[in-house]
């Protein structure tokens, strides 16, 4: 055998085993996927049981088997499997997958870790050419949908590192990641580069039934096209493209866009608010009651808190839109017509600046209002405590003369059954005399505030 035949042997039979081992992960795979299918199909739970413990053993078994190869080995078969398998391996290896990463090619590399892919049931391109005054929407999926279309805006919902290079260089504009929108710093969201092109960050309001929160938007406008990014899908957007739709002369240019987007902005804070307007008048007829218990004030400080801070985050995508407005009435981006709307935008956000100055009181109010009443209900127990120590102190001293030798000197000659019990009905009745008593005291007093308060009036 000749020298370069001995050096071709054991990178064939590497490569021979790497094949092996990537037949096994497959079928591995393969039966993953399978018993996944079965877990839709059953209806019995207890098949379910079954075909999920199925799916964990081949999961572990995978696992097991991806630990016992070589970093180069695993690169091999991430590169030859199909993309949705290849995430499936890449999850079970990616903990300290350095050495993997190094071996990888750059396409399957930015696959594997570019953040928005794991997002990519979400991933959208959506553009918009104007036809008879109306948009026209159409999904982008490569750069050919884009041949001989003249779009006023263009839409990106979680775009890869790959999408937005290609959606860049079709229309010679840099992009951001979604994912970084939030490193910004104040002085940098926005602004106008070098060629002329608007570049604007701004927070957006998404008020759900679980949670509330600002989504940044990068907003780009360059020749009168409007570009957006930002991760996730937005009602404002919805809003915006359905109106559009629909609506003809509704926008006629990137700008009017822009512009109608922060506009929609401003309309769904203001029905964020008035959502916190309901609940504050519903907790407010629950604090206000004759009695408030623990529990319902607990409830009452939990919606309170939710309230308070969906008010904070409209007040704060309301003021980051003034900002992006002035910003733009500060440049020479916009037509006479379009400073027209902006300032009428303009005279809306004042408004609602009053509403959450307005909620900020009223929710400051109702706080206050829950911990007294909290602390009313805890002035009664401590009251009680009270009472009920007066009661047994001395029934406590009698208890305690009972315990002492002199009781059973004091009642010799006197059966014990008979001495204790008399013992402890002569208890019984100081601790009843003294109760009434108390409530006797407490009443009579009450009667004479109720005069005095009388005459006082």
């Amino acid at each position: 055998m000749g020298e370069e035949n001995r050096q071709l042997v054991p990178g064939m039979l590497e490569k021979r085993i790497a094949d092996v081992h990537l037949t096994e992960v497959r079928s591995l795979l393969s039966l993953q996927k399978l018993v996944e299918d079965l877990v839709h199909e059953q209806t019995a739970p207890d098949q379910d049981k079954v075909d999920v413990e199925l799916q964990q053993q081949y999961r572990k078994e995978l696992r097991q088997k991806l630990k016992l190869m070589p970093p180069k080995e695993i690169a091999y078969i991430i590169e030859s499997l199909e993309p949705n398998e290849r995430l499936v391996v890449w999850n079970e290896v990616k903990e300290g997958a350095d050495p993997i990463l190094a071996l990888l090619p750059d396409d399957v590399l930015e696959e594997l870790i570019d953040d928005s892919h794991y997002r990519n049931e979400r991933t959208a391109i959506t553009a918009f050419e104007l036809r008879d005054g109306r948009l026209r929407q159409f999904s982008v999926e490569k750069p050919e949908d884009l041949e001989g279309v003249k779009p006023i805006w263009v839409d990106l919902i979680a775009p890869t590192k790959k999408i937005r290079a290609w959606i860049g260089n079709q229309f010679e504009v840099d992009l951001p990641d979604p994912g970084g929108l939030t490193d910004l710093e104040a002085s940098a969201r926005f602004y106008v580069d070098e060629e002329g092109h608007t570049h604007l960050h701004s927070d957006f309001l998404l008020d759900t039934r679980d949670e509330s929160r600002n989504v940044p938007v990068a907003l780009i406008l360059q020749n009168d096209v409007l570009f957006t990014v930002r991760s996730e899908e937005l009602p404002v957007f919805r809003l915006q493209r359905a109106r559009a739709r629909t609506r003809p002369g509704y926008v006629s240019s990137g700008g009017d866009v822009l512009l109608d987007l922060y506009a929609a902005d401003v309309e769904y804070s203001a029905n964020a608010l008035e959502d916190v307007y309901a609940e504050l008048d519903r907790v407010g007829r629950q604090v206000l009651r004759s009695h408030t218990s623990d529990q319902e004030a607990s409830a009452i400080l939990t919606a309170i808190s939710e309230a308070e801070d969906l008010n904070g985050r409209t007040r704060r995508s309301v003021l980051d839109t003034r900002r992006a407005l002035s910003f733009l009435m500060r440049g020479k981006v916009l037509s006479e017509a379009q400073h027209a709307d902006v300032r009428e935008i303009l005279r809306d956000i004042e408004s609602l600046d009053g509403h959450t100055a307005f909620l900020f009181n009223k929710i400051n109010f109702l706080m206050d209002a829950t911990d007294s009443a909290i602390n009313i209900n805890q002035n009664k127990d401590i009251k009680r405590l009270t009472v009920l120590s007066v009661i047994f102190m001395p029934i406590n001293v009698l208890a305690g003369m009972g315990g002492m030798s002199e009781f059973s000197m004091m009642t010799q000659g006197i059966p014990w059954p008979l001495a204790y019990t008399a013992f402890a009905i002569a208890m019984i009745g100081v601790g009843a005399f003294t109760f009434f008593g108390l409530r006797f005291f407490e009443k009579r007093s009450a009667h004479s505030r109720k005069l005095e308060n009388r005459r006082t009036d």
